[in-house]
Formats: structure tokens, sequence, C-alpha cells
């Protein structure tokens, strides 16, 4: 493509057509959320409960069992580092074994909260590790069960830390959801790529950027709030 027919392409796309573009956008932004909701829901569940798991069975800690700690430990050092994008493409036979299909939203989410899920364990472990021992030595030394203690006093006692760490996760899901257009999953970074960027149309491009610039704000400030708040009354 030579300089002139891309100066001409970019001509045409500087008039944006936002009666088509519009619902687009919006169908976009709903499959966004849906993806990022979703992914957060579950993966976000499943990786508190390994963190926990992974928290638990540290040496000296209530579940001790270096064995099932090391297993897990390998286990989420092999996938966290892995590019989702390289993710999306290794875990499309599962993907295709368990959602029916490797293109859509649904085939997106799979793989999402599955690397969600991963990500979550390691932020809740290690928010969990700075927890003062001696609240839970003094819970176990009152008959509380490993359950109870989980419950009542190692959550509630790295909530506030939580908290930031799960918007933190919001904004990785965010990106991964942008990576979802890869696989016909729709959302801003389909609608960015498809109809901006391959289109030398830059309102396109930018106005999807401002949304998810937008959400990540929007959501790192009412963490922050929450977390300020569950501070304040732990002192």
């Amino acid at each position: 493509m030579n300089a002139w027919t891309i100066d001409a392409a970019t001509s045409l796309a500087s008039k944006s057509d936002w009666t088509v573009l519009k619902p687009l956008l919006l169908q976009s932004v709903a499959q966004t959320l849906e993806m990022v909701l979703v992914t957060l829901l579950i993966g976000g569940f499943l990786g508190l409960v390994l963190g926990v798991v992974l928290y638990g069975t540290r040496p000296g800690n209530l579940f001790e069992n270096s064995v099932v700690y090391h297993i897990l430990d390998v286990i989420v050092n092999i996938i966290r580092p892995i590019p989702f994008i390289i993710f999306l493409a290794a875990m499309q036979p599962l993907t295709i074994k368990v959602v029916g299909t490797s293109i859509g939203t649904a085939a997106a989410i799979f793989p999402m909260v599955v690397m969600c899920t991963f990500a979550t364990s390691r932020l809740v472990e290690q928010n969990l590790v700075p927890v003062d021992p001696g609240m839970i030595e003094a819970a176990r030394a009152m008959g509380a069960s490993k359950f109870t203690i989980i419950r009542t006093v190692l959550i509630p006692e790295a909530l506030g830390p939580l908290i930031l760490a799960y918007a933190f996760l919001f904004i990785g899901v965010l990106d991964m959801s942008a990576m979802a257009g890869y696989i016909g999953g729709g959302g801003l970074g389909n609608f960015a790529i498809a109809y901006g960027y391959q289109k030398f149309d830059q309102t396109v491009t930018w106005s999807a950027v401002v949304i998810m610039i937008v959400l990540v704000q929007v959501v790192q400030a009412i963490a922050n709030a929450l977390a300020k708040h569950v501070l304040k009354r732990q002192r």
C-alpha cells in the first residue's frame, strides 16, 4: 500500500458513520462487561479458594502439606506467565470439549476463567501471608475450627488488600477481554481493531480506549474507597 492509498483511506475513515457504529459500540461494551464480570465472578471465587489452599498448605500454616503446596505452586507458576493470546490458542481443544466451540463470547470466557483463577490464587496467597500469625494462633487456642479461622479471622484481616488486589485483577481481565476478539469473542478490543485500526479510523479506536480507561478508573475508585473504609474499621 503506497502513501497515497494510506492517505486516502485515512481521509475516508475520518468521517465515522456513528449511526452504524453506535449500536456496534454499545454491543461491544455489553460483550466486554459480560466477559469481565462472568470471569471475575467465577475465576475470582475459584482463585480465592485456590489462594486459601496455597496459603493454608504452606509450611507452618493451617493445613500444612508441603507436597500439595509445591504441586500447586508449580502449576500456578507454569500457567501465570503464559501470554493470554498464546493461552487462548493452547486452550482451544479443551475449550471445544467444554463449551462446544472455539469461537464467540462463551469460548473466550472459558480460558479467561482458567487464567483468572490461577492469577487470583497468587494474589490471594500473597495478601494472606502478611496476616499476623498471632491472631490465628489465638483463634486456634480458643477452639475455633480451621474453616472458622479462615472465615472469621484470615479473610477479614486481609480484606482491605484483597479488595485492591481484585481491582488490579479487573484490569488484567479487561486486558484479556480485549484479546478475545481474535477468536470472535467480540468486545471493545474487537471493535477497536475491526472498525478502528483496520479501517484507519482513530476516532473509533480511541473511543474504545477511552471507555476502557473510564471503566478502570471507576472500578479503581470504588475499590480504593472500600479498602479505605475496611482498613479504617480495622484500626
